[in-house]
């Protein structure tokens, strides 16, 4: 058992990569029934008015034409953006909780702007300290605070302290460490 708790807490994935993938399929068919029809065209067979004079701007211009290769370059770019946002996670506002003991295949997380706000009550209650923005990030929890009577060294030193038993607390799999600043 880690420090951490037992177990790998992974990542929340979005729900988009369903609807993106059935999106690409649906363009993938919508492409290959135009380039049937195009072979079609191409073979002598009729075709619609406007697939015709698509077919015959499709055979004037050459793959070797400038503007057909920006355009297919872009079509790429295009579609590769499709796949990353379909296959990369998407809930990064989400941080992991650890796992209990025994797993119990319960998965528990805590929203970024929540974790910022309780460590930001818990850092106002320090002596001192004026106001505080807090934003928490996946490794590191930025803290800024404005002290109006303490020394400030004495003031990052108990917001250290502080800082650090609110993080233990979150329950966070992968505790993200502070980074103190204090400012008159």
């Amino acid at each position: 058992m880690t420090a951490h708790g037992p177990g790998r807490a992974r990542r929340f994935r979005s729900a988009r990569r369903v609807p993106a993938a059935l999106t690409a399929l649906v363009v993938l068919g919508v492409a290959g029934l135009f380039l049937y029809d195009l072979a079609a065209v191409r073979a002598g067979r009729p075709g619609m008015s406007w697939r015709r004079d698509l077919a015959d701007r499709l055979a004037a211009h050459t793959p070797a034409d400038l503007g057909v290769q920006m355009i297919a370059g872009a079509l790429v770019l295009a579609g590769a953006v499709l796949l990353l946002l379909a296959l990369a996670p998407g809930l990064r506002r989400i941080l992991p909780m650890r796992t209990p003991d025994p797993p119990t295949g319960v998965r528990a997380g805590l929203g970024r702007k929540d974790a910022a706000q309780i460590l930001r009550d818990r850092a106002m209650e320090v002596s001192g300290v004026l106001s505080v923005r807090v934003k928490v990030g996946r490794s590191h929890v930025g803290v800024r605070a404005t002290s109006h009577f303490r020394e400030l060294d004495d003031v990052r030193a108990d917001l250290d302290e502080v800082l650090a038993v609110g993080i233990e607390e979150l329950g966070l799999a992968h505790p993200p460490r502070p980074r103190v600043r204090v400012r008159r």
